[in-house]
């Protein structure tokens, strides 16, 4: 029997497995497609974040998905450069960024606006310690629960954010409640 024999049979068989099979290649397929177009227009294969908590609220809300350009693929514009240069980006001046604190890989990675660059030895706010590397100072937009920036508080405690840990820029525009369908079964099941 020729392979187009074959194929025909296989997509009009109404037999349960074949039917299961069929569906399991045509989800398989979709997602390798999205995750082609993905890391072809983001530079990274998930380029979605669903944020967990209030720290960018007014601008991002929990439950929020964020899409995220690999970091090898921009810049990050600062706090203090988008101030100069009238861009803003989620709201306020600057960018926000993904980044893992500290470097670790594996914890959860936060989402907060990168607000100036200092580098080694430079004060890492006013009347603050100095840095003991170059990288960036964080913030949460939120005022409420991020009065201070991230070196100040426990998310990142006197430690620069390095370039390295930086994963990538949040780009366009936050897509609203979505994040919910993958935070919900993570705190049911308490991943």
């Amino acid at each position: 029997m020729p392979l187009r024999e074959k194929i025909r049979q296989f997509n009009e068989s109404d037999n349960l497995w074949i039917g299961f099979i069929r569906d399991a290649l045509f989800v398989f397929a979709v997602i390798t497609i999205i995750a082609s177009v993905s890391n072809i227009a983001f530079g990274l294969w998930s380029p979605m974040v669903a944020v967990e908590s209030g720290s960018m609220i007014p601008h991002i809300q929990i439950g929020d998905i964020i899409l995220v350009e690999s970091i090898d693929r921009t810049k990050v514009t600062t706090y203090e450069e988008g101030k100069q240069s009238g861009y803003i980006s989620f709201g306020e001046y600057g960018d926000v960024v993904l980044y893992r604190p500290y470097g670790k890989k594996d914890v959860t990675p936060i989402i907060h606006r990168a607000m100036y660059y200092v580098e080694k030895g430079e004060p890492m706010w006013q009347n603050g310690p100095a840095a003991p590397y170059a990288g960036y100072i964080t913030k949460g937009d939120n005022p409420k629960t991020n009065p201070l920036y991230d070196q100040q508080g426990s998310i990142s405690s006197q430690q620069p954010v390095k370039k390295e840990w930086v994963i990538g820029v949040a780009r366009f525009y936050r897509v609203p409640l979505v994040g919910y369908v993958s935070l919900i079964p993570r705190k049911v099941l308490g991943i």
